[in-house]
């Protein structure tokens, strides 16, 4: 099956969506409310694209692809729907970019920008809603929601904790936990997932804010040590501090897509606690004092070997944690039953 976009004819698979196709051969489409691990609802309507005999414009979003199907994605018509969208998204609320955490990473902020709009003709609603800021991971501001539903459908569909929906109607629409609770009144786990795909500055980290912005930060790929999953984030750094823990909108590769639990998105500050332990720990005089590595593992082989001695290797047990890697636990028991001797291994998951 064939479709053609601006020009060119494509190749697809039924049941792909035009923008899936278009962004499979490198044509440019802008999304706002779309993410590819949801279902796609064109709510935003900022994809939408002109379909030869068609009456009015279509949101590739959610436009399932046919035979013959003649797209274009950069009419003047199509143009001047997505300034017009644009514009009203812009002043649907208070989005003030100069002291926005997103700022920098903010697909409201790109679009306008790529529209050329110096400023939209409407004005901004007259009240202010309060953030919300009760709990220690996420900052809820409402004055800059655009009512995407990305966070709905991520907690919804990706998560399934079910803890977010639309509330109200019109002009009075908002997102949030059922009966207006607050994140921590609710049942949220705060996973995060709804900071990580929202588009605009609605959802923040609370711990990053005022800490460096998006152009300031350093990201490194690297792996969760809180369990053995292996889940990929990306730890983001300015002066050689962790200032947050980040994850793509997309494109993040297994075993996690880019999800993280609580543990993994919001608890790095212990990285940096000044109470926390760097060098290894050895008791002399009734005192724990530093040492050196090698000397700590001497001394703890030595009374392995002292222990099973006099008592036998059934004086010794060890427990795994699940904070190791699967590698790591497996050379663990593998060291006990082996070299030890004893079979008197557990995990701490089972306890």
């Amino acid at each position: 099956m064939k479709i053609t976009i601006d020009g060119r004819e494509i190749e697809f698979n039924p049941g792909q969506t035009v923008y899936q196709i278009a962004k499979s051969a490198g044509i440019y489409i802008p999304v706002l409310c779309h993410q590819e691990q949801v279902k796609p609802v064109g709510a935003c309507r900022i994809c939408m694209v002109e379909v030869e005999g068609a009456r009015s414009l279509m949101a590739a979003c959610s436009l399932p692809a046919s035979n013959g199907m003649v797209v274009s994605t950069n009419t003047e018509r199509v143009l001047n729907v997505r300034r017009i969208i644009v514009e009203m998204l812009m002043t649907q609320g208070h989005h003030n970019c100069i002291t926005c955490e997103s700022s920098g990473n903010c697909v409201l902020q790109d679009l306008a920008y790529e529209l050329g709009m110096e400023a939209p003709r409407f004005d901004e609603p007259s009240s202010m809603l309060a953030s919300e800021t009760g709990n220690e991971m996420i900052v809820r501001d409402m004055n800059k929601c655009v009512l995407c539903g990305l966070c709905v459908r991520a907690c919804n569909e990706i998560q399934v904790n079910l803890v977010l929906d639309y509330t109200g109607r019109g002009s009075y629409s908002k997102v949030g936990p059922p009966f207006g609770l607050r994140y921590e009144e609710s049942d949220c786990v705060f996973c995060g997932e709804c900071v990580r795909v929202c588009p605009v500055g609605a959802l923040y980290e609370k711990q990053g804010r005022f800490r460096g912005r998006f152009k300031d930060l350093t990201k490194v790929r690297t792996t969760c040590s809180y369990c053995g999953v292996g889940c990929q984030m990306d730890v983001c750094t300015k002066d050689d501090k962790i200032i947050k823990v980040t994850t793509d909108r997309e494109g993040m590769p297994a075993p996690n897509f880019g999800s993280l639990c609580i543990k993994g998105r919001f608890g790095y500050d212990y990285m940096q606690h000044p109470d926390r332990l760097t060098k290894p720990l050895i008791r002399r005089d009734g005192e724990l004092k530093e040492t050196t590595w090698d000397e700590a593992i001497a001394f703890v082989a030595e009374k392995l070997r002292s222990i099973k001695e006099e008592h036998g290797a059934d004086a010794i047990a060890g427990l795994a944690s699940a904070r190791c890697t699967n590698e790591e636990n497996y050379i663990f028991q593998k060291f006990l039953r082996a070299v030890v001797g004893t079979n008197n291994v557990d995990h701490c998951a089972r306890l």
